[in-house]
């Protein structure tokens, strides 16, 4: 399973990259707002860190504009990924901007049929909502099931990829359903290596290593 991040905070983006954690980092409007800055010059900052696709989404809601906005955003960097509603007209765009060679990532997916029209459209990712699909009530791992059977079905090479994850179980669950990409925020991120027997099993190594009197280095 590819990591990315779901973030625009530019400082938290180049710490994971650096751990060799990252293969691509999404944003969205309410990411750039809360990073403060430019959308054109964060998502610029964020493309000189990592080497893989970084999403910027387009505002727009109608086809034309979002061709417009599509075009300045992928102007960029060589690793823009245009982000796209889940909409006629996003559709219509996902088509166009394929067809153009850039890499699409289509958003806001809250069932199997929306996700089979974008890799219709040829969408490069489809991003399913698992944590809003959870605050329904219904539980959200069943739409990335459903979609993983489709795609096989029809070999869609489109890929899943897993958002609104709130928790390391989103992550663990998506990556056994056979989900492409998981983009996660840094917290959940950093909270996969945890467990509280790795914690006290290197407390004692350590406390043991300390007896020997010993140095490696």
């Amino acid at each position: 399973m590819k990591f990315f991040v779901d973030t625009a905070d530019v400082k938290e983006i180049r710490e994971l990259n650096d751990l060799g954690l990252l293969d691509g980092v999404t944003t969205n409007p309410s990411l750039i707002l809360k990073s403060g800055g430019s959308i054109i010059e964060v998502t610029k900052e964020i493309c000189s860190i990592v080497n893989g696709p970084v999403s910027a989404e387009v505002a727009a809601t109608e086809y034309e504009q979002m061709m417009k906005e599509a075009a300045v955003l992928s102007r960029i960097a060589d690793n823009i990924c245009i982000k796209v509603p889940l909409t006629l007209d996003g559709l219509k765009a996902c088509k166009a901007l394929r067809s153009d060679g850039h890499l699409v990532n289509v958003t806001l997916c809250f069932s199997a049929n929306q996700a089979l029209l974008a890799a219709k459209a040829g969408a490069t990712f489809i991003s399913p909502f698992i944590g809003r699909i959870d605050d329904t009530g219904i539980n959200g791992m069943e739409l990335i099931s459903e979609i993983r059977t489709i795609y096989d079905n029809y070999d869609y090479q489109t890929q899943i990829l897993a958002a609104s994850i709130r928790t390391v179980n989103h992550v663990k669950e998506a990556a056994l359903i056979g989900a492409d990409v998981a983009t996660v925020p840094p917290a959940t991120l950093k909270a996969l290596v945890k467990h509280p027997l790795t914690d006290k099993g290197l407390e004692t190594f350590l406390a043991d290593w300390k007896k020997t009197g010993q140095s490696i280095a």
